[in-house]
């Protein structure tokens, strides 16, 4: 096994995006970068997903769909092509492709469910992916794949609702000089969740935002997770009233608290050749985090990107 440290990424070479939305989900935000829907048990449905070559060469294209799976409110896939009962109900009638730069293709996608299919939620990923074996510093294989997130719920009747409430607002330092809003978010629906949203800030007359939502967080049903917010501006010291508004889908919850800026900013305590400290003060407390840096061993670099 070779060591090699991690380079920065380079620009994608392939894009993915989705062509069909159903009607009855043309209003909602999800369904324009996923594939979400609830079908009843021998159902058969179809979608087009394209493809484009983003980069000066030809690529050699091949698609698959694999399994995926939410962890740690996080939308998670293996990096190998590893399977599940979804990913085996997907086909793609194109395998593989070619496309010259700036190239752009349609794909078709089938999706057929099981008669006997049993009830619940279930997650995969749809695959474009280009391997290259060029490198420059070695005879590592290259792997970019880009992919689109499938939600599919499975049962008779309707959908089952999404819904979810905002528990409590906060603030923390960030990983830069600008300080974090976040939020408590609940999911009571029976669908996983994806967040999106913003906040605002006021103190007396200065108004500042709307901020970003600026991590990923997918929630399933009955569990909580943290939505992070940075505000990516310095503003000036004291209470701040926050008003955030958040959002998976077409559902919308709003939120208001107060914070005080700044927030107490962690102090590395150096060391010889060693892990470091972070030492943060909240509430008069101290409180100390270990952390430790370990190196990059690669034999192959993967590189995905999911939508």
């Amino acid at each position: 096994m070779r060591e090699q440290r991690q380079e920065p990424a380079e620009e994608a070479a392939i894009s993915i995006r989705m062509l069909d939305i159903p009607a009855s989900r043309v209003q909602d935000p999800r369904a324009q970068v996923y594939i979400v829907d609830h079908l009843k048990p021998g159902t058969t449905i179809h979608r087009r997903v394209e493809v484009q070559n983003t980069s000066a060469e030809t690529q050699k294209i091949e698609f698959y769909s694999g399994a995926a799976s939410i962890e740690n409110n996080a939308f998670t896939v293996p990096d190998a092509r590893t399977g599940n009962e979804l990913s085996g109900w997907i086909r793609l009638r194109t395998a593989a492709m070619e496309l010259d730069p700036g190239e752009r293709r349609p794909v078709e996608v089938e999706i057929a469910v099981p008669k006997k299919a049993s009830k619940g939620e279930r997650y995969a990923a749809i695959w474009a992916q280009v391997t290259s074996a060029k490198e420059r510093t070695g005879n590592v294989t290259q792997i970019h794949r880009v992919g689109i997130r499938v939600y599919l719920d499975i049962g008779p009747g309707g959908e089952p609702p999404s819904d979810f409430r905002i528990d409590g607002l906060g603030a923390e330092p960030g990983t830069g000089e600008f300080p974090v809003v976040t939020a408590k978010v609940t999911n009571t629906g029976q669908r996983a969740l994806d967040m999106t949203g913003t906040a605002s800030l006021r103190k007396a007359a200065v108004q500042a935002g709307p901020f970003k939502v600026t991590n990923g967080v997918t929630i399933l049903p009955g569990q909580s997770g943290q939505v992070r917010i940075e505000v990516n501006q310095s503003l000036p010291a004291g209470t701040w009233e926050v008003h955030a508004k958040l959002a998976s889908g077409t559902v919308e919850r709003t939120a208001t608290g107060t914070i005080v800026l700044p927030v107490a900013a962690p102090m590395t305590v150096a060391t010889s050749n060693g892990p470091s400290w972070l030492v943060y003060t909240v509430g008069g407390i101290a409180l100390l985090v270990l952390v430790t840096l370990g190196g990059w061993y690669l034999v192959r670099r993967h590189r995905t990107q999911l939508a």
